[in-house]
């Protein structure tokens, strides 16, 4: 069988994940790989923690259940660090992407990580000066594919303006589309 790969996300209800995971899916459809896309949530209120899940497959995928062995977990939100074991079921040698102005020498050493691999972005502050708002989930995909290059950044832009477009002004739209490029550039690994 061929390589999945398995994106668990952990996040505070309002920050995007859910559609960070979807955006994920749907620029793997056109780039003709399989996909699944889930959240994990209830009635939650705004910032209780939620988890999503995203799968990419070169052929298609026969399970369908949460993922619990994921290759790679992004943490929108590094306070969750002191609540959730976000290595949990991560594999052997398994990456971690937080949004923290942190590096990830102190997030490994402040949350006690070890044998994975580390990468740190401000999505925040990036979604901040490109948006005007803390909607760091745009950001945290160009860390993802800065960190993974799991996918072509071009058709992630593309895939983000075209779905965008449909809901947003431009300003919106480029916003993103920016952000989404300054933190591809700007991730940091150890």
């Amino acid at each position: 069988m061929a390589e999945v790969t398995e994106i668990r996300w952990h996040a505070r209800a309002g920050q995007g994940a859910v559609t960070a995971a979807k955006l994920v899916a749907e620029t793997a459809l056109e780039q003709d790989k399989y996909f699944q896309a889930a959240p994990e949530y209830g009635p939650e209120r705004m910032g209780a923690p939620l988890q999503a899940y995203t799968r990419i497959s070169p052929e298609p995928i026969n399970i369908h259940c949460n993922i619990v062995n994921p290759n790679i977990v992004i943490v929108l939100d590094a306070t969750l660090l002191n609540v959730v074991d976000v290595t949990s079921g991560l594999t052997e040698g398994g990456t971690i992407i937080v949004n923290t102005e942190l590096t990830p020498a102190e997030i490994r050493k402040k949350a006690e990580i070890q044998g994975f691999n580390i990468f740190t972005v401000n999505a925040s502050k990036i979604a901040l000066e490109s948006i005007g708002k803390d909607f760091p989930n745009i950001p945290i995909l160009g860390a993802l594919l800065g960190a993974t290059r799991i996918m072509n950044s071009d058709k992630v832009s593309d895939h983000i303006r075209s779905t965008f477009s449909k809901k947003f002004n431009e300003e919106i739209v480029e916003g993103n589309v920016k952000a989404f490029e300054r933190a591809l550039e700007e991730v940091q690994g150890d």
